[in-house]
């Protein structure tokens, strides 16, 4: 494996924490959605005294050190990088949006958007000589890992938890030949209840105080009891406490539980959500962490599902960025000159029905139509003897409404502005008429907008705002957000009652047609006020 020093990004996806069989196997499936991934692992994998995995499908037997060399060029493969490290500490990086920085020992730091922890548990095991030195080879907690290995040979159970005849119980499922040795400083001795069981299935219990367990490298021989008395054994069975390796997730805030059975603590685990997810938004764990009991295969799977929920929090963060940043477009001129390119005409061509209805009867005077768009309602109003001044960003719409004014015989009634409405000012002018026919911006932009439009109408001049309501949505004819419709009553902070009287603030229905039928009825939203003089 690399080392942390040939780190090349400053960024990854995910870093994955722990590189045993849950932190791998969460990063094949990140490789695999095409993520950048940084493994860190300070190689002490938990399981390296044994001599092989076992309940591992397709693995049965495979020595744990060939499982993970294989596992990392696997994820190697999918572009994953795989680098001894320790990690120190992990901490929120400090600008917007979910992302946490990894120091490791030698102090380097790298930046996750997400972090998969992955580290494993401790083993407690009980202060008795000879423990340690054979842990995971003659000394041995788990029937299923090693149960089939010491089948038929002669066991010897060292109580060490409330848990011990239960434990001796399960041993005695792969031989017979089981003795279970009940020392009352190590754990309570056996009731009555349990003895009688013990009996039953024919496992001996021997009272007497604990000494050693005895042996030579890679064979016990046997348990010595306080008195002298050697129980001889080809395998001894001792239960300690497994503790989650979660100091790296300290300082996210994410705490272990302890977990207890019968009374009896086992040890502890992080809590977890589905796949994995943590309290703490972007961190996920899996494997013995998360899991006390996972053997191999389990931890595997928790890794898989847990590479499979990053990668969805990351497509739905990445999904939400990509809508505002359409959605920002959508109200900047490209995306409209864009859209007007992609058609010969985008709009009917013909007026908008509330202002037809609004200033038929007004008299003519200079009127302002602010997003005009291809013309049609400037053409409209020119066509009735207004001097018109129209605005639009986009300079395709304006181009096209100006090639329709000329063919029309009107260009000397019009004038094109560019402007963005966001920023315009009317400056020292003013208009008998300033409309504005289905402009819509977001976040309550209209608002101001509208406020600065009452300011281009002279003194007795009518202000005239319609656009689309926000009920339209549910008719499936328009798409966005709540916050880029209105009603004529989001508008009315914007004008002063002193200086404005609002002469009609009202939904209108009206049948929206499309391809020349009727497709659904809709609500225009109508805000007409005259300015005091």
């Amino acid at each position: 494996m690399e080392t942390t020093r040939d780190l090349d990004y400053p960024t990854y996806d995910v870093v994955v924490v722990g590189g045993g069989a849950a932190g791998l196997s969460g990063a094949l499936a990140l490789g695999r959605a095409r993520r950048r991934v940084l493994v860190l692992d300070a190689g002490e994998p938990r399981n390296a005294p044994a001599h092989g995995v076992h309940g591992y499908l397709g693995r049965e037997g495979i020595p744990p050190s060939d499982l993970l060399a294989i596992a990392r060029a696997e994820v190697e493969g999918y572009g994953v990088r795989v680098q001894t490290a320790r990690v120190r500490t992990a901490r929120p990086w400090d600008r917007p949006g979910t992302g946490f920085v990894v120091t490791s020992d030698d102090g380097h730091e790298v930046e996750a958007r997400r972090l998969l922890v992955a580290t494993g548990l401790v083993d407690d095991l009980p202060d008795l000589f000879g423990v340690r030195e054979h842990w995971g080879s003659g000394v041995l907690h788990c029937p299923y890992c090693h149960g089939w290995e010491v089948r038929d040979r002669v066991l010897v159970v060292v109580a060490t938890s409330g848990l011990a005849a239960h434990q001796a119980l399960l041993w005695r499922q792969w031989t017979d030949r089981v003795t279970l040795v009940a020392d009352p400083a190590l754990a309570p001795p056996p009731g009555d209840t349990d003895r009688e069981r013990l009996e039953a299935r024919g496992v001996i219990v021997v009272d007497a105080p604990v000494e050693a367990v005895e042996g030579e490298p890679g064979a016990v021989r046997g348990v010595r009891l306080a008195d002298g008395r050697l129980l001889e054994a080809e395998a001894v069975v001792v239960a300690g406490r497994m503790r989650a390796r979660a100091d790296v997730l300290a300082d996210l805030g994410v705490t272990p539980e302890e977990v207890e059975r019968a009374g009896v603590l086992l040890g502890s685990q992080v809590p977890t959500g589905p796949m994995g997810a943590t309290s703490v938004p972007g961190v996920w764990v899996a494997g013995n962490v998360a899991d006390m009991v996972a053997q191999v295969v389990v931890a595997a799977g928790a890794g898989l599902q847990a590479g499979a929920g990053i990668n969805a929090d990351l497509v739905e963060e990445e999904t939400a960025a990509a809508v505002a940043t359409a959605r920002a477009k959508r109200f900047e001129q490209p995306w409209w000159d864009e859209r007007y390119t992609a058609h010969d005409a985008v709009w009917s061509g013909h007026v908008n029905p509330q202002l037809a209805a609004e200033a038929a009867d007004l008299t003519p005077g200079r009127a302002l139509d602010v997003g005009a768009g291809e013309g049609a309602d400037a053409l409209w109003l020119a066509s009735r003897g207004w001097q018109v001044t129209a605005l639009d960003f986009s300079t395709v719409a304006l181009r096209r409404a100006a090639d329709r004014a000329a063919a029309e015989g009107l260009e000397h009634r019009i004038e094109w502005r560019r402007a963005d409405v966001r920023g315009w000012e009317p400056g020292e002018q003013r208009w008998d008429l300033v409309t504005s026919q289905f402009l819509h911006l977001p976040d309550g932009g209209m608002v101001d907008v509208v406020r600065r439009l009452a300011g281009a109408v002279s003194p007795g001049g009518t202000l005239l705002v319609v656009g689309h309501h926000p009920d339209d949505l549910g008719t499936g004819l328009r798409h966005g957000r709540r916050e880029w419709l209105f009603t004529p009553e989001d508008l009315l902070p914007a004008l002063d009652p002193e200086q404005w009287k609002v002469e009609v603030a009202e939904v209108r229905a009206r049948a929206e047609t499309r391809h020349g039928h009727d497709a659904a009825t809709v609500g225009d939203s109508v805000l007409r006020a005259r300015r005091r003089t």
